[in-house]
């Protein structure tokens, strides 16, 4: 009788305890927990907005206020629109990507997205000649590369999907099968460029934050706007999506449909990127893994807009850092990759020793 009043004193959820936690009480540990995660942002909210008045304020010879002044302000402002633009599709859909394949390790890059763009590039300049590249920039341009992009995207994930032994894996094996082609061929074709021809092509195939056409972003701008509000009013589907086909479908989603539509929006954005400023391979992969850990977090209301803050970050943080202390803006893609390549080594032999 004693041991078993002892045992009713027991506060559920306290040490030595066989209940656990009640609901509220859990409810109330987990939202204990948020407030911590804020101030991280803000961090990262001050840090970019200074690294953006860097970008477009720093080292300009003339006098601020004047005329100028305005015109150089006027012509960065089109480099940090851009690199706001790329942040925010880059990270969104390599979180997006993550969530449709339940796989932490996998890149966007995976399903020849980035490889197509460079055989179309290549294309232009092995039929039409290196003056092809520059007669064809403009909007028509971008919007027919975009539309190739999604258009192979959702028609390798409706024929596999719609299959009775379709499955995510199969999309994913094929999809690397399909880069290495395009990589193939471009790589055929490159070899039989002359010298000049292939410089020029050289200079599109490298990520450049300086290659966007101001005309571009208001356009780039409106596609990504809204997809990203249509990602975050379903952000909560996308939490339940995250635990798996057998969860989800037991909790009412429709597996199949819903992980489409994540890799159609995946193609979108990163079409959209890569025609603007080039194929960014490990840069979503930096930004994202990375929120994961800060965040301590899997839920998308909090790993969507951090891995946008520390997307914006870097690349307005690296491209000051570039070009006014090492005069070297133009490398900022090459040393991006490079760290992305090395960083992704590293958490794979980490993951293999797990």
């Amino acid at each position: 009788m004693a041991e078993r009043e002892a045992a009713d004193r027991i506060a559920p959820g306290a040490v030595g305890s066989s209940y656990p936690p009640a609901p509220r009480e859990a409810s109330r540990r987990a939202t204990a927990r948020v407030p911590r995660i804020w101030p991280r942002f803000v961090i990262l909210g001050a840090v970019a907005i200074l690294a953006a008045v860097g970008v477009l304020c720093w080292g300009i010879a003339p006098a601020p206020g004047s005329r100028g002044f305005w015109l150089v302000v006027e012509r960065r402002g089109i480099t940090v629109a851009t690199m706001i633009v790329v942040a925010a599709a880059q990270s969104v859909a390599t979180v997006l990507f993550h969530t449709a394949t339940s796989n932490r390790i996998l890149t966007p890059s995976i399903m020849g997205f980035e490889a197509l763009y460079v055989v179309m590039q290549t294309a232009l300049v092995f039929f039409w000649g290196a003056q092809s590249l520059a007669a064809t920039d403009g909007l028509l341009k971008v919007a027919i590369q975009s539309v190739l992009m999604v258009a192979l995207a959702t028609l390798l994930y409706r024929w596999l999907f719609s299959g009775r032994l379709g499955n995510l894996h199969t999309m994913l094996l094929v999809g690397v099968i399909l880069g290495m082609g395009f990589a193939s061929v471009s790589t055929f074709m490159q070899r039989m460029l002359t010298p000049s021809e292939f410089d020029v092509l050289s200079a599109r195939l490298f990520g450049n934050m300086s290659n966007s056409n101001p005309e571009y972003i208001p356009w780039a701008t409106l596609v990504i706007g809204a997809v990203i509000v249509c990602v975050w009013t379903r952000r909560h589907r996308l939490d339940v999506l995250a635990l798996g086909r057998e969860t989800a479908t037991n909790l009412g989603l429709n597996f199949r449909r819903e992980v489409t539509g994540l890799l159609v929006i995946t193609a979108i954005l990163i079409s959209i990127s890569t025609t603007m400023v080039g194929p960014l391979t490990f840069f979503g992969f930096i930004v994202a893994t990375l929120a994961y850990q800060l965040t301590g977090s899997s839920r998308h209301a909090l790993v969507l807009p951090f891995a946008f803050l520390l997307g914006l970050v870097t690349l307005l943080g690296g491209y000051f850092i570039l070009r006014h202390i090492f005069s070297a803006a133009g490398v900022l893609s090459v040393i991006i990759e490079f760290v992305g390549g090395l960083f992704f080594l590293i958490y794979l032999l980490r993951k293999g020793r797990l």
